[in-house]
């Protein structure tokens, strides 16, 4: 399994800095930007797809609810017509200035609690895979790795959507296929059951829950998070581990 590496950036707002975007960069594969609703701004957008240009990074965009406050990881009530309008004004912005760079924008990548709303409810998902399918170009939708793959992978050909599944590289998943709640223990692995999983997920298609329950998921991209000099340090170390 070839697994790409996809990482949050752009999320910096004025003179707030989020993240260590520069030292991420060289060593991912698709940037998820943030596109000013949950975090981000006109002038970070702009850096930031500099940034992945100069990296030769895949673009994607990545909307969330209207949250500066909040980061975007409130729940957000909105009528489907709401959401697409979100999501169309967001993938819009992002996808214009990425051609004003001589980019294309690739996928989009829904944040925080639309993330969230979009995996556990299959009203919320349709729409946002409505509104993706209903760009003026076919654009690829990101979504998590989950024993209901085929499921999720049948809605959106119904749309004519294509897909991709990410897994993460540092969560614990639950025997369902779903990540193991942050409230309990274990939820966030360990530097070495970080790197264990990723290798697993690369050789074998599959994680260990739990349990000690081995699910198999299809995967094609590895989330990772660079917000701090730790995180940097295993991106470069899942790299590594990928490239061997």
């Amino acid at each position: 399994m070839t697994l790409k590496l996809n990482c949050d950036l752009g999320e910096s707002f004025g003179s707030w800095t989020m993240g260590m975007d520069e030292a991420v960069m060289p060593h991912i594969d698709q940037a998820n930007i943030a596109c000013g609703f949950h975090a981000g701004d006109p002038l970070v957008m702009l850096r930031t797809l500099m940034l992945a240009k100069r990296n030769g990074v895949t673009i994607g965009a990545h909307p969330g609810y209207p949250d500066l406050v909040g980061f975007g990881r409130r729940h957000v009530k909105a009528s489907a017509e709401e959401l697409k309008a979100m999501l169309l004004y967001q993938v819009s912005a992002m996808d214009g200035m990425a051609a004003s760079q001589q980019l294309q924008l690739e996928y989009v990548k829904p944040h925080g609690a639309m993330y969230n709303d979009m995996m556990a409810n299959d009203e919320i998902r349709r729409t946002i895979m409505e509104a993706i399918a209903s760009y003026h170009r076919p654009i690829i939708l990101m979504l998590q790795a989950t024993p209901d793959a085929e499921k999720h992978r049948a809605e959106a050909a119904g749309f004519g959507l294509n897909l991709w599944f990410e897994a993460f590289a540092d969560r614990c998943y639950d025997d369902d296929g779903r990540l193991l709640a942050r409230t309990r223990e274990g939820a966030v692995h360990s530097r070495d059951k970080m790197l264990a999983q990723v290798k697993q997920l690369a050789e074998q298609g599959t994680v260990t829950t739990i349990s000690g329950k081995v699910l198999p998921l299809q995967v094609d991209t590895l989330c990772v998070h660079g917000d701090n000099i730790e995180g940097v340090n295993a991106i470069q170390e899942i790299r590594e581990l990928l490239t061997r």
